[in-house]
């Protein structure tokens, strides 16, 4: 492994990634340079980004970045095709887009997030006359993306087992979901994020929950969030280096979680933007107790199962690509 090593790590703007991460750069707010590292990162330097998750698969998948201007489209240029495949040594995508990435990119134990009974909504409008799941069949439904694990397991809840979706749909960013259904520009919004956890205060109402009906369904966790590193860092830096890499992750996430959460809780505060639901300590505590788990911190064989089986129902669908195996470091 070289002495020193630049890691461009990507995650998405929710809370959960904000916190794993910060150890590898230390406390920072919006255009301050980050004061270092405050783990061992075993000459890893680490940049950080945070994007939109769909985003982050398109770019990863290599077909392009979803436009901020636009609610679905893309736009060309530097990050965009082939050139954007490995943007970044280290992202966030979703479980349901790395069919498309398993031959240039390892699954890392940590910094994963599962729906354990719980996981991404489907809301509608208090007077829609939707009143339960299956009554979204054949609805026009704002979605975070066609590469998220929530729009494959939505497909897979309403599907008809031939291939079809079971409705119709409409990309926007994740953010713009909720304000769309209340507006009535479409009927229903699967929501991910901190969203899934403050819609009624804008009149929606819940007719599906994707984690529990995964649950009584299928069984088990579902996989929604991973972290992905690049094969190619073997390569490019010695045998091991993924491994190391991942390490130093694991540690990262130790230290956010278990070491210095009042650390964790300052860097949400001084990075929420616009999010003013973050001014809520109990609504971001009830949040990171969901989506940073003990699967986060180590995945290990439930995890791992949980994955596989989500991929291999899209599969058998077509509803993505089939994997014969995945690799976890």
């Amino acid at each position: 492994m070289t002495a020193t090593i630049p890691i461009r790590l990507a995650h998405s703007p929710d809370s959960d990634d904000l916190v794993m991460w910060w150890p590898l750069v230390g406390v920072s707010g919006p255009g301050e340079t980050p004061p270092g590292p405050v783990i061992e990162t075993g000459g890893f330097e680490f940049e950080l980004v945070a994007r939109d998750v769909e985003e982050l698969n398109k770019l990863a998948v290599g077909g392009g970045e979803r436009s901020p201007r636009s609610r679905s489209g893309l736009v060309e240029g530097s990050e965009s095709g082939a050139d954007a495949r490995d943007l970044y040594d280290c992202t966030a995508v979703s479980a349901g887009a790395y069919p498309a990435i398993a031959d240039r990119y390892a699954i890392t134990r940590v910094g994963g997030s599962f729906g354990e009974g719980y996981g991404p909504r489907v809301v509608v409008r208090e007077d829609s006359a939707v009143r339960e799941w299956g009554g979204l069949r054949g609805r026009r439904i704002g979605v975070p993306g066609e590469n998220t694990s929530a729009f494959l397991a939505m497909s897979l809840m309403l599907g008809d087992g031939e291939g079809g979706r079971g409705f119709e749909w409409v990309e926007m960013l994740f953010s713009e979901i909720p304000g769309a259904v209340a507006r009535g520009e479409v009927d229903a919004g699967l929501l991910i994020h901190e969203a899934q956890l403050t819609y009624a205060e804008m009149g929606l109402r819940e007719v599906a929950n994707l984690g529990a009906w995964w649950e009584a369904a299928v069984g088990g966790p579902l996989a929604l969030g991973l972290n992905v590193v690049r094969k190619g860092l073997d390569e490019e830096h010695g045998a091991g280096t993924v491994e190391a890499l991942s390490r130093v992750l694991s540690a990262s996430v130790e230290h956010a979680v278990n070491v210095a959460p009042e650390e964790s809780r300052r860097y949400l505060q001084l990075n929420k933007g616009d999010r003013t639901e973050w001014d809520d300590p109990e609504l971001v505590d009830r949040y990171l107790a969901m989506y940073v788990s003990g699967l986060t911190m180590d995945m290990g064989e439930r995890g791992e199962r949980a994955i596989r089986e989500l991929l291999r129902r899209g599969a058998e669908r077509g509803y993505c690509a089939a994997v014969e195996g995945i690799e976890v470091v």
